[in-house]
């Protein structure tokens, strides 16, 4: 999320608050009152994702428990229930959600040909925000949406593509082996991943000096008050290996919400101080994660990050001297704009980028982005911790002084 946060709740603010769902069931259930709901399922009905196909195909929530079980995606109760969409973006939530970048610069493509960088010119393109994703197919553990898409950029290039979306509902035990980490008995999990291609099929080739776009995933899941984002970096000398992170989006994120030590960052996750990082792709590695000591959930979030890619676009609202110095990680937390302010949720996200895509006629790129929540007790978590983000559980907890 970018600076355009600070006014959207004017969007929302008008929208009474409704109870949050407790589990799962309960999600589907409110979901299918407003949407139709595609849900995939292990043969125990344990580990279930839900899919809404009007939202682009979105992996809006899952469980680790069934229908009873903790619901992970963060989910706008109020802006679906009260059916009104929003002129500039439309927050239903969700914790895997497909985007298009730039946002910002000169080949954003939320912005019109010379229009001001300000909110009140800034749109979400329909295409990734209330059109509907065709269902291509659909099987128990796993769906295809696909869907034409026709963009034109702030420069004026016009993309036309076709996006595809397959999700797939993933042994997490399969899933944790691939790394060569077990997965230990009695930890309940759910993994799923989607995997994000984009084909041009248009008749001109995508080129630096006219714009390129990106496959931008962004996971949106709930706040807890002791919750912490990981994410572990390449350490380096800043000469050669550029700065570690960009904390400055919101204005610096303070020392008491983002804690930066070997290798390992730390940032808080609970809704409280609007506020965002992001990684670049010298000091990125796959993967990120979570841990919510109220919960018992430790989340992880493994993504597609290409040896030797370097150029990713830039998403900042302005004429950019520099349009593919942007990031490969981010994170946001959610929280009031300012004093005495509604905010839009008690959520944090986890996103990943695909780098920018420089295509031919007919050439397609795929971005996989892979999510695994597992719950359990805190010692068989802090044994995947230390194997998947490279810090144990006391660690995480104690980074904020917990």
């Amino acid at each position: 999320m970018n600076a355009h946060w600070k006014l959207l709740t004017t969007f929302t603010a008008a929208v009474p608050t409704l109870a949050l769902a407790a589990t799962f069931g309960d999600d589907v259930a409110f979901l299918r009152q407003h949407t139709s709901v595609v849900v995939l399922s292990d043969t125990a009905h344990q580990a279930q994702v839900a899919l809404v196909p009007a939202w682009q195909g979105r992996i809006v929530t899952s469980t680790a428990r069934g229908a009873g079980g903790t619901s992970f995606g963060w989910v706008n109760r109020e802006l679906i229930a009260s059916k009104k969409l929003q002129p500039h973006i439309n927050v239903f939530g969700g914790e895997d959600r497909f985007w298009l970048g730039p946002e910002g610069g000169q080949f954003s493509i939320f912005f019109a040909r010379g229009a001001k960088f300000d909110l009140e010119h800034w749109f979400t393109p329909a295409a990734i925000d209330t059109e509907s994703f065709e269902v291509a197919s659909q099987a128990g553990d796993r769906a295809v949406f696909r869907r034409a898409i026709d963009l034109t950029n702030y420069t004026g290039t016009r993309f036309q593509l076709e996006a595809t979306r397959e999700i797939r509902l993933l042994a997490a035990g399969d899933a944790l082996a691939q790394r060569k980490i077990p997965l230990p008995s009695g930890v309940a999990s759910v993994a799923f991943e989607s995997r994000n291609t984009i084909r041009n099929t248009g008749a001109a080739a995508w080129r630096k000096d006219t714009g390129l776009l990106s496959i931008w995933i962004l996971g949106m899941f709930n706040a807890s008050p002791r919750a912490t984002v990981v994410i572990p970096y390449k350490t380096g000398a800043a000469p050669a290996m550029g700065p570690i992170v960009n904390d400055t989006y919101f204005g610096k994120v303070p020392a008491d919400r983002l804690v930066i030590k070997d290798g390992v960052m730390f940032f808080r996750a609970d809704a409280k101080y609007r506020s965002k990082i992001g990684v670049p792709p010298l000091r990125a590695k796959p993967v990120v994660g979570s841990y919510d000591p109220d919960e018992h959930t430790l989340t992880l979030v493994w993504f597609t990050l290409p040896a030797g890619a370097t150029d990713y676009v830039n998403s900042m609202w302005e004429l950019q001297k520099e349009p593919y110095r942007g990031d490969t990680i981010n994170s946001y937390n959610d929280g009031p704009p300012s004093a005495g302010a509604a905010q839009l949720g008690k959520f944090f996200e986890l996103e990943s980028s695909s780098p920018a895509l420089a295509l031919a006629p007919g050439a397609a790129a795929t971005h996989v982005h892979q999510t695994i929540h597992l719950q359990g007790d805190e010692q068989s978590l802090d044994a995947i911790a230390r194997a998947a983000l490279g810090v144990g559980l006391a660690q995480i907890k104690s980074a904020f002084g917990k």
